[in-house]
């Protein structure tokens, strides 16, 4: 396809009727996202389409959380159209309703030098770890711990331990991944202190977003999807300061490459002594 003139690209908004185009352009440039991933990231957010001539050619999501915070993703060209700057257009698009909040996303290297241009500073390592041959085994929790399934009753208490973990309100995504998929908690003598959320994604599950009080605790909560799920295509996306790495690369899981995570503005609030942190995310594009 011969590129059009930067005149002839038209940016607008990103609707339900762009799903099927969007998920072609992903397939293009590799990413496993099936239409079922991109239509929930469409639900939760908003986005930019690039068009010419009547084709979709590019794209770029944003989420908000809360008042003060939000990410973006998703930000996408056609190959035959890259090297036009079309995907800084796009970004800029999508930041733009997001004045005055604090901005995060997960950076492909191909991306990292667009973002550090528009004020993005890295501040950490995500690893995408995955496969299907693994040997789970099983980690002893502590004394008044177990691991039980998420109830009718846990989905606030999940967004309120995810806000103390990221400084993000989560409320809408959470509720839209247990629709989505499933899940234990790990309940310390009545008290929820973690949980560990399941679901379909991409080229079979993904385990995530993990948060807990400690690593064994996030571990045994791994360890039970794996050894629920022996034998299927499993991915878990770690920031690389937990240390879960590793660990999970002895159990069989293979290194699949990293991104960059990115932010634009203030960080949230700082996490606290005995607060959860994040063992795993969600996904690249929200967090």
């Amino acid at each position: 396809m011969r590129t059009p003139p930067r005149s002839q690209v038209v940016l607008r908004p990103l609707t339900i009727k762009d799903l099927a185009a969007a998920y072609g352009l992903t397939r293009a440039i590799g990413w496993p996202h099936r239409r079922e991933d991109w239509a929930l990231a469409l639900r939760l957010g908003s986005g930019v389409a690039a068009e010419a001539d009547g084709k979709l050619i590019g794209t770029a999501l944003r989420w908000t959380y809360g008042t003060a915070d939000a990410r973006i993703g998703m930000i996408v060209v056609d190959p035959a159209a890259q090297s036009r700057g079309l995907g800084r257009r796009l970004t800029q698009a999508a930041l733009r309703p997001l004045r005055g909040r604090s901005v995060t996303l997960h950076g492909t290297p191909a991306g990292l030098s667009l973002y550090t241009s528009l004020g993005f500073e890295t501040v950490g390592v995500v690893r995408q770890v995955q496969g299907a041959a693994f040997r789970p085994g099983v980690l002893a929790l502590g004394a008044g711990e177990r691991l039980r399934p998420i109830g009718r009753s846990d989905p606030a208490m999940l967004a309120a331990l995810d806000r103390a973990a990221t400084g993000w309100d989560r409320s809408r995504v959470f509720a839209a991944l247990l629709k989505a998929g499933s899940g234990v908690v790990l309940d310390r003598a009545g008290t929820i202190r973690g949980f560990a959320l399941l679901r379909r994604f991409g080229h079979g599950l993904l385990i995530g977003p993990v948060e807990a009080p400690d690593a064994a605790s996030a571990k045994a909560m791994i360890l039970y999807h794996l050894g629920s799920h022996a034998g299927q295509f499993m991915r878990i996306d770690v920031p690389e300061e937990a240390g879960l790495v590793p660990w999970l690369l002895r159990l069989g899981l293979a290194d699949a490459g990293t991104v960059t995570f990115m932010r634009r503005g203030l960080a949230p609030s700082a996490r606290h002594r005995g607060q959860p942190r994040v063992y795993a995310l969600a996904s690249h594009a929200l967090g």
